[in-house]
């Protein structure tokens, strides 16, 4: 898997660096944002490691743009201990998971094989349904060939959505793909995440089956 470490503290960063290459990992590094952004954009990554207080262009700023262009690979942010207000931003910009400085490195490199394998459940590399591409290697969706800005959990919805087009998906079994390790998780907040999806994407690409829940249509199937 290539893992892109973001972290402006020279020391903290090779150590990242050494254990997540000692995972078995290949590692990209940059030590500011506008490197970072850079290297988010033009390469594929699986997964990146960002530091939110970077010099140059903060974190958040970076992980914004990156889901504002589509890039939807799995992202740990570091935040400060705590910085609260820290967590609330990362994860309203995208972020999938955020650990508090500082840390056990064997709690990150946990939290990084968890991120992982939700990643590698999306199976293949594209998926297809009428106009929209969700291309999981690239961690990018398109429609009619454009990009598409869907935050972490849009996506993962939508890629389970198309996974399994034409099935119905229950709340509570899309609520259990987007919170496997959450024992709170609520169902009714998928209502909310579907409402968001329908926005973005063309009208009647999901439909609800009452008392059930919800299923992709392929209009271009039937045409």
């Amino acid at each position: 898997m290539r893992i892109l470490v973001v972290e402006d503290e020279p020391t903290l960063r090779a150590q990242l660096l050494q254990a997540i290459g000692a995972a078995g990992h290949t590692v990209e590094s940059a030590g500011d944002g506008v490197n970072a952004h850079y290297l988010g954009e033009v390469e594929s990554f699986d997964a990146v490691v960002l530091d939110l207080g970077l010099p140059e262009l903060d974190g958040l700023s970076v992980l914004r743009r990156w889901r504002a262009a589509g890039r939807n690979m799995p992202v740990l942010v570091l935040t400060a201990r705590g910085a609260w207000h820290e967590k609330v931003a990362g994860i309203d910009a995208g972020a999938d998971d955020y650990l508090a400085k500082p840390f056990h490195m064997e709690e990150l490199l946990a939290r990084l094989r968890a991120l992982l394998r939700r990643a590698a459940d999306h199976g293949s590399a594209e998926w297809r349904c009428g106009p929209i591409l969700l291309d999981t290697r690239q961690a990018r969706v398109l429609v009619d060939g454009q990009p598409l800005a869907l935050t972490s959990h849009e996506f993962k919805l939508l890629s389970m959505l198309m996974q399994r087009k034409g099935e119905v998906l229950s709340r509570t079994e899309l609520a259990e793909h987007l919170y496997p390790q959450d024992s709170d998780r609520d169902s009714n907040t998928i209502e909310v995440f579907v409402g968001r999806l329908r926005k973005k994407l063309p009208p009647g690409t999901i439909e609800t089956v009452r008392g059930l829940g919800y299923r992709l249509v392929d209009d271009s199937a039937a045409a």
